[in-house]
């Protein structure tokens, strides 16, 4: 049994203080990730500082045209919320891809973007892991690897970040706004989550006193021509394989602009922009397709059980962005390919 203090922040300011204050704390929210991490004592926090009533649920259009997202709205609540499935339907659908509604229900925004890996290997305390601890191996790379990564791997983990909403918000080019004792400050997206390198237990470059308060989406959100595909081994209630984030802006048949983030490949969202570069002034057709997944793919690496990964990735781009040309997005409710 894990021994631990509970507390209750009141307000953001507290919350800094509290977790300033006891290196070895966690923040809790939904709990949908933490509290499996305890049941499996991956996770030992000695105390929980519960944020579920701070004052962080609404969802605000800003100045500028974006929208302003609280950490503590729920998933379910920013899936169905009319200004997202208006003007960002590629994030709501990515949301209604992930987890199960009970989960949607419970997650946090801000906890979705902390989500751990889920690794086997992480999980089985029994196993190395350098994720859990630093410089102990990679129990995956000559195990059993075909839930990991083909991308932006290294010796020390090939585990894969497991959020869709994260890829989504990643093609959209979201800022997060954290804040800590030095005061508040504004994260890219593309920069707010690391590549395992050689410290993989570091999934974030949110500091350990720093508490996620919104994420901000900017005035455009592709929300004519864009899919979310998922591609798992079940249709529900499964971790991606291989994951795509679409948006396209057409100008007639020509590609305008193009966002083309993967998931279920890397330790993180996976964006490249030589592979949005290559898309950009070509008529939207499956050669164009073709040649930006090849590019976007070109240093993927196959272990011994997801080799097959490389394929599917290269293969689903191209119907995630056919399915988006067309603006004929993938279902959340059917799950049928189209």
């Amino acid at each position: 049994m894990i021994n631990f203090q509970y507390a209750r922040a009141s307000d953001v300011s507290d919350a800094v203080r509290q977790i300033a204050a006891e290196p070895g704390a966690k923040f809790i929210a939904g709990g949908t990730n933490l509290i499996d991490l305890m049941k499996e004592e991956v996770e030992r926090p000695t105390r929980l500082i519960d944020i579920s009533r701070l004052p962080l649920k609404s969802v605000e259009q800003t100045a500028d045209g974006g929208l302003r997202i609280g950490a503590m709205v729920p998933n379910s609540d920013l899936a169905w919320h009319p200004l997202v499935e208006q003007r960002y339907p590629l994030l709501s659908s990515a949301i209604l891809a992930g987890a199960s509604a009970q989960l949607r229900n419970m997650a946090s925004t801000g906890g979705n973007l902390l989500q751990r890996t889920r690794c086997y290997y992480f999980y089985d305390t029994a196993t190395p892991c350098n994720k859990r601890e630093p410089g102990s191996g990679c129990s995956a790379i000559a195990g059993v690897n075909r839930m990991h990564a083909i991308l932006g791997t290294s010796e020390a983990c090939i585990a894969v970040h497991p959020s869709d909403m994260c890829v989504a918000l990643a093609a959209l080019e979201a800022k997060v706004h954290v804040a800590g004792p030095a005061g508040e400050r504004v994260i890219a997206f593309a920069d707010f989550h690391r590549l395992p390198g050689d410290t993989p237990q570091r999934d974030s470059n949110l500091g350990a006193d720093e508490i996620i308060v919104a994420v901000e989406l900017p005035a455009r959100g592709f929300a004519e021509h864009y899919t979310y595909l998922k591609i798992r081994d079940r249709l529900s209630y499964a971790f991606a394989l291989v994951s795509v984030a679409a948006a396209l802006e057409l100008d007639g048949e020509s590609i305008k602009d193009a966002r083309l983030a993967l998931g279920g490949v890397a330790h993180k969202p996976w964006r490249d922009p030589a592979a949005e570069a290559a898309l950009r002034g070509k008529p939207a057709n499956q050669a164009t397709f073709e040649r930006a997944a090849d590019l976007l793919l070109g240093d993927a690496k196959g272990f011994a059980h997801n080799t097959f990964k490389i394929d599917l990735a290269r293969r689903a781009m191209v119907r995630a962005l056919t399915q988006a040309a067309k603006a004929t997005p993938q279902s959340q409710s059917d799950k049928k390919i189209r």
